[in-house]
């Protein structure tokens, strides 16, 4: 391709979403390499309008396309040819309409539309990784009722305690931890009445299918990483993850992470290993992945893989190491040299505050407070008196997201601790 061919490929092609702050980071990448990169988004103008989805002004061009008819998404995409330089999808839930979108664009590098498939369906991804190398992965069983023959099946391949997740649903939908087999007949009754509705009302991935898994016990990390097409994987400092369970929370939402972690050299180089392992197995390429895993007294497992960046990256790495994570996720696709500098900056945390009880919110106090915190970054209040309030595991967000950051990892957990004792959420 000449160079003045290349200089007309100036859209980087969203899928779904543009998420906030995407569009800033690629003008100020702009102005410090003198490049002029432009936003394009995609969506399924079947399932959304565009009044509907609240689009950044700074989005050069916007295209509405029926992902049902090929010979549309090949017109819809057609005047843009020229000018398309990579595509990337920010969102798990905008997956399915990435794969189909991937044959239209055969000249940009992209994963394949199988590895998606795979990574997005909790079922495939664990049959993947036990093929690949079964000692990255925990044992588990996929059940389609709550009968006792398949009670007893369960309690005979996998074993308590164990975790019920159903397959194709992102952010802990429906995963529930079962110690005993009465708690799991319960569980799988509850979950085989709701998945249905759940899987249809947040367009889960493919057929609603129920995983039954070993639970693993140990320390809960995650890394994000930037897949060449080739296969080589160049991966991000590990970060420490509490869930909503470690808290006295009937729930796995991600409670707080924070980077950088006490993780020894050894340690991470052991983790590295499994999580290149995961990403090879599912044969994911050109794209940031994030990988979720457990260090457990017998090694590190995988938890599960997404095709993606992983939620509050771009601020976190950026904060403590000055790693610019939507940049990288989209040269990692042209492709371009990634940048990961090492050098620590200093301690992010970013915690999600959900209510201890579902219902109406009554009360909400120590926002403000919280906001007078020496590490305060940034808050996110996603919810209002007199909202309802649902655990993530039945479909709820949280009442709000806060980022702290502090050049001292000891301030900054005083802070995260005066942050705990100062806020007060109240449902009824």
């Amino acid at each position: 391709m000449s160079d003045k061919k290349q200089a007309q490929k100036d859209l980087i092609l969203f899928i779904g979403t543009v998420p906030a702050g995407t569009i800033e980071d690629i003008q100020n990448f702009n102005k410090r390499t003198g490049r002029k990169l432009k936003v394009a988004m995609l969506y399924d103008s079947r399932l959304k309008k565009a009044a509907d989805l609240n689009i950044d002004k700074d989005v050069e061009v916007v295209i509405a396309c029926d992902s049902t008819s090929h010979t549309k998404i090949t017109q819809a995409l057609l005047p843009y040819h020229d000018r398309l330089l990579a595509v990337t999808c920010r969102n798990e839930r905008s997956i399915p309409l990435f794969q189909k979108i991937i044959p239209h664009v055969p000249y940009l590098r992209t994963p394949t539309s199988e590895s998606l498939e795979w990574a997005t369906n909790k079922v495939d991804m664990r049959r993947k990784f036990r093929a690949y190398d079964k000692k990255i992965t925990p044992l588990f069983t996929v059940v389609s009722d709550s009968k006792k023959d398949t009670l007893k099946k369960i309690e005979s391949k996998v074993g308590f305690p164990l975790v019920v997740k159903p397959s194709g649903l992102a952010q802990s939908l429906l995963v529930s931890i079962c110690y005993h087999k009465d708690e799991l007949e319960k569980v799988l009754k509850v979950t085989f009445r709701k998945i249905n509705k759940i899987h249809k009302a947040v367009e889960g991935r493919g057929q609603a299918l129920v995983l039954v898994e070993q639970f693993m016990e140990g320390e809960m990390y995650s890394v994000d990483g930037y897949v060449t097409s080739r296969g080589k994987i160049h991966l991000c400092p590990f970060v420490n993850i509490k869930t909503g369970k470690s808290i006295g929370f009937d729930d796995f939402f991600g409670y707080q992470q924070i980077t950088p972690t006490l993780l020894k050299k050894q340690s991470i180089e052991d983790g590295e290993v499994v999580a290149r392992k995961s990403v090879h197995a599912l044969g994911i390429r050109s794209s940031t992945v994030h990988v979720e895993l457990m260090k457990t007294e017998s090694g590190w497992k995988v938890i599960e893989v997404g095709p993606r960046v992983g939620g509050f990256r771009q601020k976190m790495y950026e904060l403590s190491y000055g790693i610019d994570h939507t940049m990288n996720d989209i040269l990692i696709r042209i492709p371009e040299p990634v940048v990961i500098p090492k050098k620590v900056k200093g301690y992010t945390a970013c915690m999600k505050f959900f209510a201890q009880k579902e219902g109406k919110l009554t009360k909400l106090t120590g926002i403000k407070k919280a906001q007078e915190l020496k590490s305060f970054y940034s808050i996110l209040v996603n919810k209002k008196i007199g909202d309802r309030c649902m655990f993530a595991k039945n479909g709820g967000i949280s009442v709000f997201n806060i980022t702290l950051f502090n050049a001292d990892r000891s301030h900054l957990l005083a802070d995260i601790r005066r942050l705990e004792q100062m806020i007060e959420i109240v449902t009824k």
